[in-house]
């Protein structure tokens, strides 16, 4: 009798469907850069990390703001005067004075008559906008001299080609710019005339009076809201917070115009603002961001684009360029 029941269940199997194991959920965005090699990711130095520190909230939380300042060649004259800023400690003591909802958080010297350091410079308005030897650096690598570049165009496309990012026609869609894509760790735009940072969440800008005047970098924002593109090669961006925007983000709204406080004890209190490393060693922030030339931003940059993890049923088939940050991390001290 049993091997009558084995040989009937043998049977069943030949003639029942076979059922295979179920196939590997699709990972989102996040699971695809948290499983990034650790060679995927590139350390950022703390010299280019701006440490921003806030008095304490109400509860008496420290609030820290850690901002990564721009590379060459984009915006140099105004991050050097940033560093000379910080150096001099010239924000101590100063605010943030400007909460705008959907817009800008904005810091510095709410009186306007602290005296700035001397040396620093006046930047063209020119510098929005990098062209000629910036190519070579942000095309992520040094043209051969039979591939050199021989106009802003090539220059524009060659960077966004070195991007690692999904396009259509070897172009990613941009409302704002012929080009757009990330580069060695920062996302840009592009045309004829050259390329520059674009205002994302999070990126951080110098303010400035009327136009030709560029703004020193003592006043300083951070976009909170939804990226105002149209402020792209009007102002200079300068950085992007990569920690603690939830403490300028969810600062009550300045009641002023253009969400200035109006009265002085909204103002939040700068405690300091310095360049990690003339902070101790044990307390410079430390981070690092998914390479944008690696494989592993390549899916990730796909995937923001076309969402196929278990949550979404039609993919959206693109993305704005804001809506693909590149992902940074902190790093725990060794």
């Amino acid at each position: 009798m049993k091997h009558l029941l084995l040989s009937a269940v043998a049977a069943a199997s030949l003639i029942l469907p076979a059922y295979g194991a179920e196939p590997a959920p699709i990972p989102s965005p996040g699971e695809i850069a948290a499983a990034a090699p650790a060679s995927d990711w590139v350390a950022i130095a703390p010299s280019d990390l701006l440490v921003m520190d806030l008095a304490p909230d109400a509860k008496g939380n420290p609030r820290r703001v850690v901002i990564q300042l721009m590379p060459a060649p984009f915006s140099q004259g105004w991050i050097g005067n940033i560093r000379k800023l910080a150096a001099a400690h010239w924000w101590d003591g100063t605010s943030v004075n400007r909460v705008q909802d959907n817009y800008v958080a904005q810091w510095g010297d709410a009186t306007e008559k602290k005296a700035l350091p001397k040396g620093l410079a006046v930047v063209s308005e020119r510098q929005y906008v990098s062209s000629g030897r910036g190519y070579s650096y942000i095309s992520g690598r040094l043209a051969k001299e039979s591939d050199k570049v021989t106009t802003a165009e090539d220059a524009a496309e060659q960077a966004i080609r070195a991007a690692s990012m999904p396009k259509s026609d070897g172009k990613f869609t941009d409302n704002y710019a012929q080009f757009a894509g990330a580069v060695n760790g920062w996302v840009l735009a592009a045309d004829t005339t050259g390329v520059w940072p674009v205002h994302c969440y999070g990126a951080v800008g110098v303010g400035r009076n009327m136009s030709p005047d560029t703004g020193s970098g003592a006043e300083l924002y951070t976009v909170i809201g939804h990226a105002p593109r149209h402020l792209d090669r009007n102002i200079a961006v300068v950085g992007r917070v990569v920690s603690g925007i939830e403490h300028l983000s969810s600062l009550p709204r300045g009641t002023g115009a253009l969400g200035f406080y109006e009265d002085a004890a909204e103002r939040v209190a700068i405690t300091s603002i310095r360049v990690a490393t003339e902070l101790p060693a044990a307390d410079q922030p430390r981070f690092e961001y998914l390479s944008t030339e690696s494989d592993s931003f390549a899916r990730y940059a796909d995937a923001r684009q076309n969402r196929r993890d278990p949550f979404f049923i039609t993919p959206a088939g693109g993305a704005d360029i804001c809506n693909i940050p590149v992902p940074v991390r902190p790093v725990a001290a060794k």
